[in-house]
C-alpha cells in the first residue's frame, strides 16, 4: 500500500499542514485568511499554502520595504501596509532591525533585542495603525475563517481586542512562545489562558505556534460552512 503524499509546508514548523488537515476535516477546501505580521509571503508564512491552493485574503505587514515583495508575490491577496492598533493611536514608530523577521511596535522588546548584541534597529519609523476589528469589517463579507497572528510582543493585545461575539473566526494560529535566540524558547501561557475566555481550545502545538480552535464551530454536528461565507 503506497504511503499518502505529504502536503507541502510554508510554514516555520508545518502549522499550515496541520490547519489544511483541519479543514479538509470539514470538507473545507477552500478558505478566506487574515494574516496579521505577513512577513515574507512564501516562507516562514501560515497562509501562503493556502494561497497557492486557490484561497484569499487579507495580508498585513508593517514592514514598508517588503510591501512589493507581497504584492508581486501574492497578487490575489489584498495587501495593507499597517500595524495592528492595541489603543486609540493611528500611528506608532515600528523598530526595524537588520533581520526583518523580528521587526517589532513593541519598544521593550526592541531594546531586549537590541541589547543582546545579535541584531540590529536600522532605523526607527512611523507606520500607521489599524485596529483588527476594522480589518475584518471593511475586507470580508462576515468574517475570515483562518486568522494567522505574528506580531512580535503584540500578539496576545490583539487578540484581546477582537469582538469575538461579531467575528467568531473558526481558526486561530498565534505565536506563543518568547522570543529567544536559542533553541530554548519558554511558552507564554497567557495566550492559550485568554483563548479559554474567549471559547476556544488547542487544537494543535508545534512548540513555535499555538493553533486554536473555536469550540462551537468544531463541535458543530453539522461541520459545514466556516466562517461568514
Amino acid at each position: 500500500m503506497p504511503c499518502p503524499k505529504i502536503p507541502p509546508s510554508y510554514s516555520q514548523a508545518g502549522e499550515d499542514a496541520v490547519i489544511k488537515f483541519l479543514f479538509n476535516d470539514f470538507g473545507k477546501r477552500k478558505i478566506e485568511y487574515l494574516d496579521l505580521g505577513t512577513n515574507f509571503p512564501d516562507r516562514y508564512n501560515n497562509t501562503y499554502l493556502f494561497y497557492k491552493e486557490g484561497s484569499w485574503g487579507v495580508c498585513v505587514e508593517a514592514d514598508g520595504s517588503l510591501i512589493k515583495k507581497i504584492k508581486n508575490c501574492r497578487p490575489k491577496d489584498t495587501v495593507i501596509h499597517a500595524g495592528v492598533a492595541v489603543s486609540d493611536e493611528t500611528e506608532a514608530d515600528f523598530y526595524i532591525f537588520d533581520v526583518p523577521a523580528i521587526n517589532t511596535f513593541d519598544k521593550a522588546e526592541a531594546e531586549q533585542r537590541s541589547l543582546s548584541g545579535n541584531y540590529k534597529i536600522e532605523q526607527v519609523v512611523k507606520v500607521p495603525l489599524v485596529h483588527i476589528n476594522d480589518l475584518i469589517k471593511n475586507n470580508f463579507a462576515g468574517y475570515p475563517d483562518l486568522l494567522s497572528v505574528d506580531i512580535e510582543g503584540l500578539d496576545l493585545a490583539v487578540l484581546q481586542s477582537l469582538d469575538y461575539e461579531a467575528y467568531p473566526v473558526p481558526v486561530i494560529c498565534v505565536e506563543t512562545c518568547v522570543y529567544s535566540e536559542t533553541n530554548v524558547r519558554p511558552k507564554d501561557p497567557a495566550i492559550a489562558e485568554f483563548m479559554v475566555t474567549r471559547g476556544y481550545e488547542i487544537y494543535a502545538d508545534t512548540y513555535i505556534n499555538t493553533i486554536f480552535v473555536n469550540k462551537h464551530w468544531f463541535y458543530s454536528k453539522s461541520k459545514k460552512a466556516t466562517g461568514g461565507n
